[in-house]
């Protein structure tokens, strides 16, 4: 099939190489545009417009996809079927309707858990034993469209939403050239999803990474590895004797056995670094940190910096 695929961040590439190297034919790339990143905050391509432009496809960086302009080169390339993986954008109807056999996103959950922006940090803030990604026909509808497939993941008690990504970008990469192929040869079959098992999975902004140590140690570590790589999470620790407070972004934790009387948010130095109260009577020990406008760095090289007198707490 000719197919123009839709994708912006790294995630996404995997699906593309997978496709640029599959029996079709990517004849055109649809990404975000251009945007400022980095320290220097120069506008750079996407991770998904600099892998076409290396494969010599066409790159189309429309503001909005409702764009007259685009929607008159989307049907001039007349392309058979839209692969869609983690674009940024919502897709209307009247680009929804020009390819023959639709747009197929690759969803990074089980559907119908998890629709939305974040499934996999949402999957491993709730605790989920289970995850994977899902192909589906696109709608109008928010993740709502007919099942192509789906490949499953166990999600490993260390894993970061960084790690478990990766992870379904590669199998999700294999699923969706797979499904490619079935349209093509008539054997897929689309299932709509049930209308049970629904749950939303909104972005997880900053301020929801703020860490709450009067939280369950497990509370805490699941928000830690969530928000790892983004969009981190954080904690406060109050300045003394008129200095500011220092805002420190945390990595992921170790929840440690047994109960304690550490207060929540109250810091322990030790041989080993440093240890954190929670709600649930445990301490969880921190692993990398970042104090605000410093590198990240282990927190027992930052624990040596500190001046503790063993009343500080984060909050």
């Amino acid at each position: 099939m000719r197919i123009l695929f839709a994708g912006t961040p790294e995630p996404a590439l995997p699906s593309l190489r997978a496709l640029l190297d599959s029996r079709h034919e990517v004849v055109a790339v649809l990404t975000r545009p251009d945007a400022r990143s980095g320290r220097g905050r120069r506008m750079e391509a996407s991770p998904v417009a600099k892998l076409a432009e290396e494969a010599g496809v066409e790159v189309l960086k429309p503001e909005k996809v409702r764009d007259p302009a685009f929607l008159e080169r989307l049907s001039e390339i007349a392309p058979d079927c839209c692969p869609i993986v983690a674009y940024g954008g919502l897709i209307p109807k009247s680009a929804l309707d020009v390819p023959r056999h639709g747009w197929v996103n690759l969803h990074f959950s089980l559907l119908p858990a998890w629709r939305g922006a974040a499934p996999v940090q949402q999957a491993l803030l709730h605790g989920d034993e289970i995850t994977g990604a899902s192909t589906f026909l696109l709608e109008e509808g928010l993740d709502t469209g007919p099942v192509y497939g789906t490949v499953t993941d166990e999600i490993r008690r260390t894993d970061t939403s960084g790690d478990l990504l990766a992870r379904l970008a590669e199998s999700g990469a294999r699923l969706l050239a797979a499904t490619l192929d079935a349209i093509e040869d008539g054997t897929a079959r689309p299932v709509p999803q049930p209308a049970d098992g629904v749950t939303l999975a909104p972005k997880v902004l900053a301020d929801d990474a703020r860490i709450d140590w009067t939280a369950p140690a497990l509370r805490v570590d699941r928000l830690v590895r969530a928000c790892t790589p983004a969009p981190g999470a954080w904690t406060v620790l109050p300045g003394v004797d008129g200095e500011e407070d220092l805002r420190v972004k945390i990595f992921p934790v170790t929840a440690l056995p047994g109960s304690t009387e550490v207060p929540p948010g109250r810091i322990v130095r030790d041989s080993r670094g440093l240890t954190v109260g929670t709600g649930s009577g445990h301490t969880v020990r921190l692993g990398d940190v970042q104090p605000q406008g410093k590198r990240r760095m282990p927190a027992a090289d930052w624990a040596r910096g500190l001046r503790l007198t063993g009343d500080e707490a984060f909050v």
